[in-house]
């Protein structure tokens, strides 16, 4: 058996893509999962139904993770009805991508207002709950490497996440939690098919080394490591699984 089994996971953002992948890796590993989502609830639904055919154990919770009620709440549900809170992946995000001097205050807000004061608060509200020697895992990007033209606001965003988590797992090692960031590739999601055309497409597959686009399975097992025991004495990293695009 694992020795995840019995542990109690919060995947925000898991109603798809990199997020639902994780929540359904880490319940195979006998973790018991909050499939967070903020407005897709059938698709939520629809990842507890499949992880719990698959022998696993889910509830979905919505909330706004914009929102600072709502991240309150995701948590003090979660520990009411799964009896305490070991790990975090903070997953949930916002992509806008625009040349720089076409972005209105309105895109700057929402993208800040989920990646970053989301994010933030998100990590704050955990801690208050998350049981000693628990694990914590923000989704970021390579992107804050590449600086791609028009990803100036996304790009920004997370890189405010990658310094709050290098800063939080000082502050958080005397309790024997682990903080760690993982950071995409180019990931065939919904996101990333969003903001391309098939030119673009063959663009990144030829930028990878690999010669393809990365499955938001391969995300979710790089995730699944961090927080399991053997990766007990990795801390503070910032992973890139992106098949070989940048070096860190």
């Amino acid at each position: 058996m694992s020795e995840l089994a019995g542990k109690v996971a919060v995947v925000t953002g898991a109603s798809r893509g990199i997020g639902r992948a994780t929540a359904e890796r880490l319940a195979r590993d006998g973790v018991s999962v909050v499939i967070n989502y903020a407005v897709s609830g059938e698709e939520a639904k629809a990842a507890v139904r499949e992880i719990e055919g698959q022998g696993g154990k889910a509830i979905a919770i919505q909330a706004d993770i914009a929102r600072l009620d709502d991240i309150a709440r995701l948590f003090r549900e979660t520990v009411a009805r799964l009896g305490r809170l070991d790990i975090l992946v903070a997953n949930a995000g916002y992509a806008c991508f625009k040349p720089f001097a076409e972005i209105t205050p309105e895109d700057f807000d929402r993208t800040y207002a989920l990646n970053a004061r989301g994010t933030y608060f998100c990590l704050k509200e955990a801690l208050g709950h998350m049981a000693d020697c628990g694990r914590i895992v923000c989704v970021s990007t390579i992107g804050t490497v590449l600086n791609v033209p028009g990803g100036a606001c996304y790009f920004g965003s997370k890189a405010a996440v990658e310094q709050f988590c290098r800063t939080l797992a000082k502050e958080v090692a005397p309790r024997g939690i682990t903080v760690n960031v993982v950071s995409p590739g180019f990931t065939e999601t919904a996101m990333l098919l969003a903001n391309i055309d098939d030119a673009a497409r063959r663009s990144l597959i030829e930028t990878t080394p690999l010669g393809r686009l990365g499955q938001p399975e391969e995300i979710a097992d790089v995730v699944a490591f961090l927080v399991s025991e053997p990766a007990r004495w990795i801390n503070r990293q910032n992973i890139a699984a992106d098949g070989g695009i940048v070096s860190r």
